[in-house]
């Protein structure tokens, strides 16, 4: 097997041919596919020789083995939401980001409440189950607005509120110098449901110093998680390539998700998609956006290598919804959300929304049907009757992390 050390290739790379894998690794691919089929998990440089060698048929193949072990029948699930940001003011800067603006500049905006108020009963009134909410690093805008808003919206509508981030909780720790884990029960007290995986990006320090300097570091998101995790609240998992990684750190950031939720499993789901260079204030540092083809190869990578994930998302609103539908056959068994609203990547001239007709239409389209569900993976969907699986927070709680002490060893990672 080659060891996950190869120099960095942010141009270079090149997926290797159906015909050259079988010719080179056909013994060592196909020994691989029986035991990824047979449920069994392979190591962080099996996976590696996975990305580099293996065709894209055969990872597809092996992610559709496993999505169908974990699911079986044809169900791929989709939630009816809405992304709300209250505000685009943010002092990370990430050179990645076109929707942050600078306190002070003149796009700045922080929304009224009557207008939240708004876009949170159109939401309500087309039968959304959840609110996707985040900000910026606002340098005024703390834990104290955060959990008034979520609490006033929890006495308003019965809808989710998944929200925030880890790298917005870690800045609420450190702008107040209170300890992230009373940051993380005044929020479940205001009412915060569920937390996403946002702000992960690759979750390797090399990486994180050149395309987001001034954010959290590697160590300090899987901590906010795994504290997130202890609290008895759930969150989903990301990852953003295609910027300045190498596939060796794409792999390292899964083994370092698949390590915590071995430790807590109160991850719900994991989603990719590649970085938008297009209009991002440091577009000049950023290679050519990735290809339809990494992006099927990233994400059966990820069904393969995070066996205890149960769920694996699509990501039509940066792929679209062609290619999200012949992802539902690499591995994804969910189609992500109706995204009512979006504004981050779209700012990035990435732009695909759809209507809840059109998005089942899609699904069913690629072969599947499509079932309503809630952020825990609830389904809610009327063909099934009944409502199944966790229906708030409370039963979707995961309380089997023991406290972790957590070192300051965020260089190493």
């Amino acid at each position: 097997m080659i060891a996950p050390s190869e120099p960095r290739r942010p141009h270079g790379w090149q997926a290797p041919r159906a015909s050259q894998g079988r010719r080179k690794h056909s013994a060592a691919l196909e020994q691989l596919e029986d035991r990824v089929l047979a449920g069994e998990r392979i190591l962080e440089q099996e996976a590696f020789f996975l990305h580099e060698h293996a065709d894209l048929l055969t990872l597809g193949r092996m992610a559709d083995g496993v999505r169908q072990r974990l699911h079986p029948g044809n169900r791929v699930t989709y939630i009816v939401d809405r992304n709300i940001n209250p505000t685009n003011v943010c002092v990370t800067d990430c050179g990645f980001c076109a929707f942050y603006r600078s306190p002070g500049h003149k796009e700045a905006y922080v929304l009224s409440r009557d207008e939240i108020y708004r876009k949170v009963q159109e939401t309500v009134d087309l039968g959304g189950q959840q609110l996707l909410m985040q900000g910026g690093h606002h340098p005024q805008l703390l834990s104290d607005w955060w959990c008034e808003l979520i609490s006033d919206l929890k006495q308003r509508f019965n809808i989710n509120c998944h929200a925030l981030s880890a790298p917005e909780l870690d800045h609420f720790s450190v702008m107040e110098k209170r300890p992230l884990e009373e940051i993380i029960a005044d929020l479940i007290e205001a009412g915060m449901g569920s937390l996403p995986g946002a702000g992960a990006e690759i979750l390797v320090e090399r990486v994180r110093k050149l395309i987001a300097p001034k954010k959290t570091s590697t160590n300090r998101w899987l901590e906010v998680h795994q504290r997130t995790h202890e609290a008895g609240l759930r969150s989903s998992a990301t990852m953003m390539y295609g910027n300045l990684e190498t596939p060796a750190e794409r792999i390292k950031h899964l083994i370092r998700l698949r390590d915590l939720q071995d430790t807590t499993g109160g991850f719900t789901a994991f989603a990719t998609w590649n970085t938008q260079p297009h209009g991002v204030p440091e577009e000049h540092l950023y290679p050519e956006k990735t290809t339809p083809a990494v992006y099927l190869r990233v994400q059966a990578l990820a069904r393969i290598v995070l066996d205890n994930f149960e769920n694996i998302q699509t990501s039509y609103v940066t792929q679209g919804t062609k290619l999200a539908q012949v992802s539902l056959h690499y591995g994804a068994n969910d189609f992500g959300g109706t995204m009512i609203e979006e504004n981050v990547v779209s700012a990035a001239d990435c732009f695909n929304l759809e209507s809840i007709q059109r998005l089942e239409a899609q699904i069913h389209g690629a072969g599947f049907s499509p079932r309503q569900r809630n952020s825990w993976y609830g389904l809610v969907d009327p063909q099934e009757g009944e409502p199944s699986g966790p229906a708030c927070r409370e039963e979707a709680a995961n309380h089997r992390a023991a406290p972790t002490e957590w070192a300051n060893t965020s260089n190493s990672l």
